[in-house]
C-alpha cells in the first residue's frame, strides 16, 4: 500500500529538513559541482539570469520573470528562502512545483545525492539539494531561460555553478558579516562574483565603495555593464491606489505611466532593473543599439501583474494588517519609508519577530519613528530571538511603556488588534479618525512574514 501524497510529500520535506539547515553555512562549491556534475550539468541546458544583493533579490527576481512570461517564453524561477510552503523556491511558468512534481524531482536525484554524501568531507546541505532539484527541474521542462537567485553571497553560493548571462545586482549593505564580511566593499566582492565573463551586469544604485568593487570585477571579466541612474532608471513615480505610477528609462526605450501595484520608491528601482535585466536578455546594449524596444503593452500588462508576496503586503482589513519581511537595518529603512508614502495610519502597531544574529538594535532605530506600539515575539525558526531579550533592546530604543511582549506571534497578533481597535475608538471619539484608521504591521523576517501569513491568510498562495 503506497502513502497518500500529502504524505508522501512531507516524507521528502522531512529528509530535505533534516540536512544541515541553510544559515549553516559551508562555503564551498564542490558538493554542488559535483552533484550538478551527476546530473548532467542541467544549468547548462537554458540561459540563466543570476541575481544577487542584499536587499531587494526576491522581488526583482519575480518581476524578472514577470516580464520574460509575458514576452512568451517558458520560464523557471529560483528564489529564497520560502515564505509558506518548500514548493515556492522552484516555479515553472511563473506556479510552484505541485506536490507530486516536487517529489519525483526529489525522487529522481536522491541516488546522486547519496553519490555526492558518501564522496565528501560534508553531506550536501538543505539549501544545496533544492539547487540540484531546480536545475534538473529547469532542464527537464525544459524552460526558455531560468532566473536564478542567490542563497547568500554570489562567489561561493551553490547557485554559482551557472554562468549568467545576465548578472543582476540590487542594492549592497551589511548584512551575513559572519560569512560575507563587515564592510560594504567585502561584502560587494562576494557578491561580485556572479558577473561571469561575456555577461551583461546590471547594477541597481549602489553606495560607492560597492560600485567600485562591481565595475572592477565586470572590467576584470570583460563584462559589459548597466547602471541604474546612468544607462537606465526610474524618471518618474507617483502615489496610485493600491501601487504607483512609473515611468522608466530603459536600455532599449522609454516605458511611461505604467501601473506597479507595489509600494515604495525601492520597489519602482527593483522594477527598473528587472526591465533592464529582461532588456540586456534580449539583446540590448547598455549605451544603444540591439533590438527595437520591448512592446509598450507587453510591459504594462507585465507590470499590472508583478507581485511581491511579504513585502508591505495587505493581507487582512479592519484593521489593515500589513506583512512585511524586512530583516536588516537597510531593508527596514526602505519599507518604513515606502509605508509612511502609501498608508495614512493615526496609529501603526508593530509586531516584530527577528533572527537573534542581526543588527537588531539599528533595525529598531529605524522601526521606531512609524511605530505607536511594539509588540516583540518569536517566530517558528530556532534562530528567532528570544522575545525577553527581543524586549529588553526594544524598550531601549522606544521606552518600555510602548512596548508588549508576548511568547507566540499569534499571541502578538491578538494583542496588537485589541491596541489598533483601542486606538481607533479613541481616534474616532475624539473625531481625529482619518481614513487610514489605525494599522498593524508584521515585520522582521521573511520567516516571520511567512507565519503571518499561514495564520492571517491561509488561503493566499504565495
Amino acid at each position: 500500500m503506497t502513502a497518500e501524497p500529502d504524505e508522501t510529500l512531507r516524507e521528502v520535506e522531512r529528509a530535505i529538513l533534516a540536512r544541515r539547515p541553510e544559515h549553516a553555512i559551508e562555503p564551498s562549491l564542490e558538493r554542488t559541482e559535483a552533484l550538478v556534475s551527476l546530473l548532467g550539468d542541467p544549468q547548462r541546458a537554458y540561459p540563466v539570469i543570476h541575481l544577487t544583493g542584499t536587499n531587494g533579490k526576491t522581488s526583482t527576481a519575480r518581476m524578472t520573470e514577470t516580464l520574460l512570461r509575458a514576452r512568451g517564453l517558458r520560464t523557471g524561477l529560483f528564489t529564497s528562502p520560502h515564505l509558506s510552503s518548500m514548493q515556492e523556491r522552484i516555479c515553472v511558468d511563473g506556479v510552484p512545483l505541485a506536490a507530486d512534481r516536487f517529489v519525483a524531482a526529489y525522487q529522481e536525484i536522491l541516488p546522486y545525492l547519496r553519490l555526492v554524501d558518501d564522496s565528501q568531507p560534508v553531506p550536501l546541505s538543505f539549501f544545496e539539494v533544492l539547487v540540484g532539484m531546480a536545475f534538473a527541474v529547469f532542464a527537464d521542462a525544459p524552460v526558455d531561460v531560468a532566473v536564478i537567485e542567490v542563497g547568500m553571497g554570489g562567489s561561493w553560493d551553490n547557485t554559482n555553478v551557472a554562468d549568467g548571462a545576465v548578472a543582476v545586482v540590487t542594492p549592497i549593505s551589511i548584512d551575513h558579516s559572519r560569512y560575507l564580511g563587515n564592510s560594504v566593499e567585502a561584502i560587494a566582492a562576494d557578491k561580485a562574483g556572479i558577473i561571469k565573463p561575456g555577461a551583461i551586469a546590471v547594477l541597481a544604485q549602489q553606495p560607492l565603495e560597492a560600485a567600485e568593487t562591481l565595475l572592477r570585477r565586470a572590467a576584470t571579466v570583460g563584462a559589459t555593464v548597466a547602471r541604474e541612474g546612468l544607462e537606465f532608471g526610474v524618471t518618474s513615480r507617483e502615489l496610485a491606489v493600491g501601487g504607483q505610477l512609473v515611468s522608466i528609462r530603459g536600455l532599449l526605450g522609454e516605458y511611461s505611466d505604467l501601473f506597479l501595484p507595489l509600494f515604495g520608491r525601492y520597489q519602482a528601482g527593483n522594477a527598473a532593473c528587472a526591465l533592464a535585466a529582461v532588456e540586456a536578455f534580449a539583446g540590448a546594449a547598455p549605451g544603444g543599439g540591439g533590438p527595437e524596444p520591448l512592446a509598450d503593452s507587453l510591459v504594462r500588462e507585465a507590470f499590472a501583474m508583478m507581485s511581491s508576496p511579504g513585502r508591505l503586503e495587505i493581507v487582512r482589513r479592519s484593521p489593515t494588517v500589513i506583512v512585511d519581511a524586512a530583516h536588516n537595518p537597510a531593508g527596514m529603512a526602505a519599507s518604513m519609508e515606502a509605508l509612511t508614502e502609501a498608508f495614512t495610519f493615526t496609529d501603526l502597531v508593530g509586531i516584530l519577530a527577528v533572527s537573534e544574529d542581526k543588527d537588531v538594535p539599528a533595525i529598531l532605530d529605524q522601526l521606531e519613528p512609524a511605530v505607536s506600539e511594539l509588540v516583540v515575539t518569536c517566530n517558528s525558526s530556532p534562530r528567532s530571538m528570544a522575545p525577553a531579550k527581543l524586549a529588553e533592546l526594544a524598550g531601549a530604543v522606544f521606552g518600555p511603556d510602548r512596548v508588549r511582549q508576548a511568547s507566540r506571534l499569534d499571541d502578538a497578533i491578538e494583542i496588537a488588534v485589541g491596541l489598533a481597535d483601542a486606538a481607533a475608538a479613541a481616534a474616532e471619539a475624539a473625531g481625529t479618525l482619518p481614513a487610514g484608521g489605525c494599522g498593524i504591521l508584521v515585520t522582521g523576517s521573511v520567516i516571520t512574514a511567512g507565519d503571518a501569513r499561514l495564520l492571517l491568510a491561509p488561503a493566499g498562495p504565495p
